[in-house]
Order: C-alpha cells, then sequence, then structure tokens
C-alpha cells in the first residue's frame, strides 16, 4: 500500500514539473471589440492609413500620454522620434498593420479605462508559458513539418496550440523559395511551422481607448503593454 502510495506521489510530481511546453496549451482566437461598429470602422480607417504611409492620421488618433518603449519617455513627441515618421520606410507601417491583424482583447490596468488591446496573443496569454521562448499557433491545421520546406513530410496539425519555439527565423531549404519558418518543439521532436501562422505574446501590441472624442492610441511597443 505505501508503495503504490509512493508510486503516485511521484507521478503527480512528475506531471506537475513538467515544462509549460510539454503540456497541452490551447489559445483560442478571440476579438472582444468585434461588435463595436466604432472599433470596426476606427480600425478600417487606421489600417487604410497605414498602408498610404499617413502620417498625420496616425499623430492624430495618439493619446498625450502614450506608452512607448519602457525606457523613454511618454508622449506623442517621443513616439514620432522612435518610430521615424518622418521616413517613407518607417517600421511603424508594417509593425502596427500586423499587431492589427489579429483580433485583441480587453485589458485592465491598475489606474485608468479598460484598454483593447491587439493581437489577443498578448492579451490572453496564460501565466503557465514563458513568453520568452513560446508562441501561439493562430490557425486551424497547420501543417507542422519535418524541414523547413512545404514539400517535406507532414509530423502533424495543429490547431490553436501553444508551442515551444526553439527559432523564429529560418529560412526555406530551398534558396528560390522566399517561405520563411519557426522552428518548434513538439512532443514528436522537432519540427517547422510557417512564420504567418505563429505570433509571439512579447511582439509589438497596440493598446486604444474609446474617448468621447472618438479611439485613440494609448501604447505600442513590444514586450509587453
Amino acid at each position: 500500500m505505501r508503495l503504490h502510495q509512493t508510486l503516485a506521489c511521484l507521478c503527480l510530481i512528475t506531471l506537475f514539473a513538467l515544462p509549460a511546453g510539454a503540456q497541452d496549451l490551447i489559445l483560442t482566437p478571440v476579438d472582444e471589440a468585434a461588435t463595436d461598429a466604432s472599433w470596426v470602422s476606427f480600425r478600417n480607417n487606421l489600417l487604410n492609413a497605414l498602408e498610404k504611409h499617413d502620417k498625420k492620421f496616425v499623430l492624430s488618433i495618439l493619446d498625450r500620454n502614450i506608452r512607448n518603449t519602457p525606457e523613454t519617455p511618454r508622449g506623442a513627441a517621443e513616439f514620432r522620434k522612435q518610430w521615424d515618421l518622418d521616413a517613407d520606410d518607417s517600421p511603424l507601417w508594417r509593425k502596427l498593420s500586423y499587431a492589427l491583424f489579429l483580433g485583441g482583447a480587453y485589458m485592465k490596468r491598475d489606474k485608468g479605462p479598460a484598454e483593447f488591446c491587439a493581437p489577443y496573443v498578448m492579451a490572453k496569454w496564460p501565466d503557465d508559458a514563458d513568453p520568452h521562448d513560446h508562441g501561439a499557433i493562430t490557425s486551424r491545421d497547420v501543417l507542422v513539418k519535418a524541414a523547413p520546406s512545404s514539400d517535406s513530410a507532414t509530423l502533424k496539425t495543429l490547431t490553436y496550440d501553444i508551442v515551444a519555439v526553439t527559432d523564429w527565423d529560418v529560412a526555406d531549404a530551398a534558396a528560390d523559395v522566399k517561405q520563411h519558418w519557426v522552428k518548434i518543439r513538439i512532443k514528436e521532436g522537432e519540427g517547422f511551422v510557417p512564420e504567418e501562422q505563429i505570433r509571439s505574446p512579447i511582439e509589438h501590441a497596440a493598446c486604444f481607448v474609446k474617448t468621447e472624442n472618438g479611439w485613440r492610441m494609448t501604447a505600442l511597443r513590444a514586450g509587453g503593454v
């Protein structure tokens, strides 16, 4: 009887000692502002402005205390400097569009109103997965390949799984193919998924609040908002 109890305890210890990547974690996509017509209209206008590199529109929707990188002051002046908005090739156009591509979720900070933050991967990330070495599959039935090539064998399919990541930028096995891959670790070993079908919770995320004068962007930074 004591032997059975000891084995049971050891099994429990082993189970809870498993790293987060070894457990079956799922992060289902959400878009908590999808039914708010004002947000949908604002988001479409912002995406259109980003496509046109319309810095005037972007500056007009900034909160005066917008949070920039943790090491820099708040405010629109620092935002403009940080993102080099006077340059046509500012990374803002791509980074903010990428953040808005997926849905988002509301988050409540210690002070102030609830903010709508996108992408949802950052806003809904679970506590039991290390955000620095994991990513979330953002599509259904994503093929995990044995090598960084669409022609390689399929190891399994994943749907909204949280997986351990060992390399975020792997070139395709064929030199003439522009597809990039992310190397992940699964129970079957290591595999590769297309970079557009997985997201990191510490990539650039944007937050917004709804005011009397419309939506305002309150944060845009990596590593958490």
